[in-house]
């Protein structure tokens, strides 16, 4: 269905995102593209009603104050300055700015609030079907909540011409290869195939410290498989990948510096030998979850804490070895076990362990030990584009510490990440 947009040009400001998610929350889609849009590029626009032009502290590249494009001057449609040209800045959650985007967005611009999870599902089944046809695609399958709302909406959408590869890179938690082939081989009767590929990757990302270089070195694997495993299979001719908004947000444009890199945005080879299949790539986090609730998915599985595409290789701080990894793992497990018996699980977002490259002094069995810290991030958010930490009870705290002093082979000292995001990033690379 044709559906209105209002569309917020970036000229530098901090809260674009705050932005969008408010016009959405309003029942009416929004997008957030740069500066400089060209008239050739509104006009690739559908249903635009009108601009928020979001400026702030990053308004001056090389040298240049950002100005918005003629495109948009001459459009003749409804603008909006925020924190812009002497606007004032528009603080979240503030009751009059959100007055004052209601009656921007609904009598300036008279969009129509069609913007759902029911439109939109409807949407990108047909958008899949058009995009795809009678061909067949094979899903980037993680098991996560991105990767797994995509894999339902693409198996109502187009059933058995799917198949969903889950690689088991040696970066899973403990437990989760298993648990992926349980949920989606047997419990929503997917083509699955289960590749277990831990050597490669872990021998690839042998000695490799930057975490952007891990990323992307994890990411082009990631598609060498999936090309390795349509070669088996016949007709394969689609790539389909649970990219979301905020990894496109956080990848970099050309008023928003880059935050990381995303496997699904910035790592793909440039030879990729498939089309690719984006359905959920227009949704925040919040907006993926309410999409997983309304194809039917279990509640469980969609709220589970994500897990990024580079799973454990992004908290193996810098180089990996196989041993420190293995100490991640495990610790990782205790925190999830801990936060299940004391009822966080349903509380925080997301929470793991971190292992970073390097070692303190400790004791055990009274000699002296280097060994790695542990260091425990617990985080809310909705959209994941900002987050605050979670007040973790004392008892609990200390329980999660002594099980993984005494359990865990090679960590001595546990430490909590208390920085939220900003500034923060959720991951620490």
């Amino acid at each position: 269905m044709k559906q209105d947009m209002i569309v917020i040009l970036d000229l530098g400001g901090e809260q674009s995102a705050q932005i969008a998610r408010e016009v959405r929350a309003l029942g009416v889609y929004s997008e957030i593209h740069p500066n400089d849009l060209t008239a050739q590029q509104l006009a690739a626009l559908p249903g635009v009603r009108g601009f928020i032009l979001n400026g702030g502290p990053n308004n001056v590249v090389d040298g240049a104050a950002l100005e918005p494009s003629e495109a948009v001057l001459q459009s003749g449609l409804p603008v909006f300055a925020a924190d812009y040209d002497g606007a004032p800045a528009w603080p979240a959650g503030d009751a009059e700015r959100k007055q004052m985007l209601r009656a921007f967005v609904f009598d300036t611009c008279k969009a129509e609030a069609n913007w759902n999870m029911k439109n939109f599902i409807a949407d990108q089944i047909e958008l899949v079907r058009r995009q795809v046809g009678d061909k067949k695609v094979l899903l980037a399958l993680s098991g996560g909540v991105d990767s797994s709302v995509l894999a339902a909406l693409l198996l109502r959408a187009i059933g058995d011409q799917l198949t969903c590869v889950h690689v088991n890179h040696g970066l899973l938690r403990k437990g989760e290869p298993e648990q992926v082939v349980q949920v989606f081989r047997h419990n929503l009767g997917a083509n699955l195939v289960y590749v277990d590929a831990t050597d490669r990757f872990l021998d690839k990302l042998a000695g490799v410290a930057d975490p952007e270089q891990k990323r992307k070195i994890i990411g082009a694997e990631f598609i060498r498989v999936f090309e390795e495993e349509a070669r088996k299979l016949s007709g394969i001719e689609f790539l389909a990948q649970g990219t979301i908004y905020p990894d496109i947000v956080e990848s970099g444009t050309k008023t928003n510096k880059v935050v990381k890199s995303h496997h699904n945005v910035g790592g793909l080879p440039e030879d990729l030998a498939f089309e690719l299949v984006e359905p959920v790539r227009q949704l925040f986090k919040d907006e993926v979850r309410a999409a997983g609730l309304a194809l039917g998915l279990p509640a469980d599985m969609v709220y589970r804490q994500p897990f990024p595409g580079p799973g454990l290789g992004v908290r193996c701080l810098g180089a990996i070895t196989r041993d420190r990894l293995e100490a991640l793992r495990e610790s990782d497990a205790i925190l999830r076990e801990e936060f299940a018996k004391a009822g966080l699980d349903k509380t925080v977002w997301q929470y793991f362990t971190i292992v970073p490259d390097l070692k303190s002094v400790g004791v055990r069995d009274n000699a002296r030990c280097d060994e790695w810290p542990a260091i425990i991030r617990a985080v809310n958010t909705v959209d994941a584009m900002t987050a605050t930490i979670e007040d973790i009870p004392w008892p609990v705290l200390h329980a999660i510490t002594q099980r993984i002093v005494t359990e865990v082979k090679g960590i001595n000292r546990v430490c909590y990440d208390l920085t939220p995001k900003p500034t923060g990033t959720i991951e620490w690379e």
